[in-house]
């Protein structure tokens, strides 16, 4: 089964057990939009930089949400930061989006329940671990020392930034996760791939951090 790098974060941010995120979504939500243009990018859609996001091929890769972001980008009229994109992209929305494709197609169980018979809540427990298995083999394989391939460093890159790879790869190398995270291992358009992302990210999650505290002590 073929399942984006957004989805391969997901699987990684909900215990397979309790169906319940391991982040936040004030950290998850960038990620995903992060993971969404990244593999634009890998994909050869589109090239990031620190300052903009710039078309290099318009066709449909196959994917509802990543050809609807592909087309969005395309039909912007002017050329925008990554942190532009990741602010416009997350939402709590594309979570749910995503989460409800992979129970679709049978990797997660949507549970719907309520906490304290009053508010709902949805929890995501694992249906098929093959999925996430195949996952985890990849990246266990590049901490362990293996080249990861752009996919695999991306992935790594986006969950260190969300603050993920410690609470789904608690054994990690901390050292060898941020050779990835920072792109030294890497050709160059990977690498600036990775390292708009980040930048994209910080921004993101900073502003989304200052609003909800904000928000909080108003």
């Amino acid at each position: 089964m073929t399942v984006t790098i957004a989805e391969e974060l997901l699987l990684l941010a909900y215990n397979d057990e309790k169906g319940t995120q391991l982040v936040s979504g004030t950290q998850l939500d960038p990620a995903l939009a992060g993971a969404i243009l990244a593999e634009l990018a890998v994909n050869d859609r589109v090239e990031l930089s620190d300052k903009k996001v710039t078309v290099k091929d318009p066709s449909p890769l196959g994917d509802p949400e990543l050809d609807a972001t592909l087309a969005r980008i395309a039909g912007e009229g002017k050329e925008r930061k990554p942190a532009w994109w990741v602010q416009r992209l997350q939402s709590g929305k594309l979570r749910t989006r995503l989460l409800t494709r992979l129970a679709e197609s049978g990797v997660l169980t949507e549970q719907r329940g309520k906490v304290l018979g009053i508010f709902p809540t949805t929890r995501w427990p694992e249906a098929n671990p093959d999925v996430e298995a195949e996952v985890r083999d990849r990246v266990i394989s590049a901490l362990a020392g293996a080249d990861p391939d752009a996919r695999t460093a991306v992935l790594i890159a986006i969950a260190h930034a969300a603050k993920l790879d410690r609470k789904a790869f608690p054994e990690a190398s901390r050292q060898r996760v941020k050779e990835i995270a920072e792109g030294a291992w890497t050709a160059d358009a990977v690498a600036q791939t990775i390292a708009a992302i980040n930048g994209a990210m910080i921004a993101a999650i900073t502003a989304s951090t200052v609003a909800a505290t904000t928000a909080g002590s108003g």
